[in-house]
């Protein structure tokens, strides 16, 4: 009995070190990792909005909001010799494979300029196909397109904008994800 308490004793205390000392090593492995995916994170926001906006010298602060299926989005007002010339909003919305995450670009009359697909989980050969299909002469183009006044939903539902292929799914998702970012901005106008 007395050689099974001891037993056990040495099992608490070797676990108890062993735990000890693997999390002071994952702390650690997190502390030197944080910043240097901060900065990464913020460059590939930066960038985003650089390939999708009007002409723009500073970019405004950020504005967080929440879309209408419960989703952060960031809204970034773009100016140009202090004043504004559009918006960079950054929305996530539920695709076939999972959330897919957009950053958009308007400009000041709300005009679609250029958006950046960020991340998706898409399928790869139908889904994965969004950032070329939507774009300038793909055959769901948005670019040049307003929300306020062009039915920007796929054709099966009624709108304007061929699906893709097989991944109606996934068309949906990114219309329906421009379409609250339109929303977003539209009423943080309407707010100031």
């Amino acid at each position: 009995m007395a050689k099974l308490q001891n037993s056990l004793l040495n099992m608490f205390l070797s676990l108890t070190i062993i735990s000890l000392v693997v999390g002071v090593i994952l702390g650690g492995v997190y502390a030197i990792t944080k910043e240097p995916i901060a900065k990464a994170e913020t460059a590939k926001q930066t960038n985003a909005i650089k390939a999708v906006a009007p002409q723009f010298d500073t970019v405004g602060e950020q504005i967080d909001k929440t879309t209408p299926n419960g989703k952060q989005a960031l809204i970034f007002p773009l100016l140009k010799d202090n004043e504004k010339v559009g918006y960079a909003v950054q929305v996530i919305e539920m695709g076939f494979g999972g959330e897919v995450k957009i950053m958009f670009g308007f400009d000041k009359d709300f005009n679609v300029v250029g958006y950046n697909v960020l991340a998706h989980q898409e399928t790869p050969g139908l889904g994965s196909k969004m950032p070329e299909w939507f774009s300038e002469g793909g055959k769901g183009n948005v670019i040049g397109k307003n929300p306020a006044n062009d039915n920007l939903t796929v054709s099966k539902d009624g709108g304007e904008v061929d699906a893709i292929t097989a991944a109606t799914i996934s068309s949906r998702c990114f219309l329906k994800a421009l379409n609250s970012a339109y929303g977003l901005i539209a009423i943080q106008e309407a707010e100031i």
